[in-house]
């Protein structure tokens, strides 16, 4: 039977991430769980269309905003599962053995993982306690923790919209309560979180969270958010 999963990662400018994200899906190609890995660029203007010819990725390109990029890639893919990823998260071992029991024990569910830091910093660890409770209790991981379901769901819930920022809010509202999170790490950058200081970060990521969930417009969220990356 063809693989059972697409893995779909939207790009801006990530040449040099791909490499280590694409290393740790290893082990879902070699259980012949990954039918395609899907690169679904904003417009990059390094190296990243070659990284993905030599991945030999399905490449899709378009305007830049994550929401529109992971629905174009959505479009493109072909399997009957799909994993939505950030371009700078690595899974963890166990990622593919852990999707897969899912994939056949809650087909009717989405799944994430656990958030984790690259980062050695305790503030890191707290930051990705309070994303984890997040996750179990009012069922909204963050994009970092990618995301499992099927095409089905996916059409079912009409896909992510075409916005700049809380596309992942916005999917997690549409699943509402049909979201598990498994027993793996997704370990994502620290990167941002470094530069600008763990609770500044992390006050800026809450405030924009509640702007949005009171009506705010997502563009208009994703300016300000960016303006001071």
């Amino acid at each position: 039977m063809p693989a059972p999963l697409s893995i779909i990662i939207p790009t801006l400018n990530a040449a040099p991430l791909l490499a280590a994200t694409t290393a740790a899906l290893m082990e879902g190609v070699e259980m012949g769980l990954v039918r395609e890995l899907v690169i679904s660029d904003g417009g990059s203007t390094d190296e990243t269309a070659e990284a993905a010819r030599e991945l030999g990725a399905v490449w899709v390109s378009g305007p830049a905003s994550r929401g529109g990029q992971l629905a174009r890639g959505a479009q493109a893919a072909s399997a009957p599962w799909l994993l939505f990823l950030h371009a700078d998260t690595h899974l963890a071992p166990g990622w593919a053995e852990a999707g897969l029991t899912h994939m056949n024990r809650n087909p009717e569910k989405a799944a994430c993982f656990r958030l984790a830091f690259r980062s050695e910093a305790s503030a890191a660890r707290r930051v990705a306690g309070w994303a984890n409770w997040r996750t179990r209790a009012l069922g909204l991981p963050y994009g970092d923790q990618g995301l499992l379901l099927s095409r089905a769901q996916y059409d079912r819930v009409g896909g992510y919209p075409d916005q700049p920022l809380m596309e992942d809010v916005a999917i997690a509202r549409a699943l509402k309560d049909r979201l598990v999170m498994l027993p793996v790490e997704a370990r994502t950058s620290a990167a941002r979180y470094e530069a600008e200081g763990w609770v500044r970060r992390g006050a800026r990521n809450l405030g924009t969270l509640l702007r949005y969930r009171m009506g705010a417009d997502p563009e208009r969220l994703a300016r300000r958010y960016h303006s001071t990356d």
